[in-house]
């Protein structure tokens, strides 16, 4: 990262993932940074997106080590309890939708609540891993509906949260990334894992991507690639 003020300091969540974990790996190579903050359930074993208490309890100690000039929020999940995405309306059941908004959408939104005011003054960068399905004009062969509509969801979410933030710091960033097809736990039973990106490769990209990024008001919605995805 380079175009981030010297010396910069960064944190991951969702650390645990093999995204999470190849970001935190990347950065720590990173000559430029100064230091990577960790928050997973490896780290912090209470803590749990469905819980907004447990959320907050863990980041008491890393708000302490703010500001930070990057912040990259690497939770989310496709399979909850078991169940994968709907293929039908008729297959959506409530408890299913409404773990996946909590996973997907309400504990994202309580992290951004919580860290959004300990993002630096400078240059700085809010990213989310986001989906290419929480687009809602991609939307080509329907199904997976709670996935869906918890990435979009947030979408919203952090496109309103960056054009409030605009406001206050001109120089700050929010994107919502699509990570490409990963070899990870989350992407086994839906896709051939020869014809995935090993997580690094995927990172060394969103990485590079995030770098070119100008700040605007409102989120960017980009693939590894730095490609826009309409929203």
């Amino acid at each position: 990262m380079h175009n981030l003020s010297p010396h910069y300091k960064a944190l991951v969540v969702g650390a645990s993932g093999a995204i999470g974990a190849a970001f935190v790996n990347a950065l720590r190579h990173d000559t430029n940074c100064s230091r990577v903050e960790v928050l997973s359930r490896s780290t912090h074993p209470m803590f749990d997106l469905t819980d907004e208490a447990s959320i907050e309890r863990a980041l008491i100690n890393i708000k302490a080590l703010s500001p930070f000039d990057l912040i990259i929020d690497a939770t989310g999940a496709l399979t909850i309890d078991k169940e994968g995405p709907e293929k039908s309306l008729q297959a959506i059941q409530a408890h299913h939708l409404s773990k996946s908004l909590w996973v997907n959408c309400i504990g994202p939104t309580v992290l951004l609540k919580n860290l959004v005011p300990h993002l630096s003054k400078n240059r700085c960068v809010y990213a989310k891993l986001s989906a290419r399905v929480g687009s809602i004009s991609d939307n080509k062969l329907g199904g997976w509906y709670s996935y869906r509509a918890s990435k979009a969801a947030f979408n919203m979410v952090l496109h309103t949260a960056g054009i409030e933030h605009k406001r206050k710091n001109p120089n700050s960033i929010f994107v919502a990334l699509q990570p490409g097809t990963v070899m990870s736990k989350l992407s086994t039973p839906f896709v051939n894992q020869s014809n995935a990106m090993k997580p690094e490769d995927s990172v060394e990209q969103m990485l590079a991507a995030i770098d070119l990024l100008e700040p605007i008001s409102g989120a960017h919605f980009i693939d590894f690639k730095g490609n826009k995805i309409a929203w």
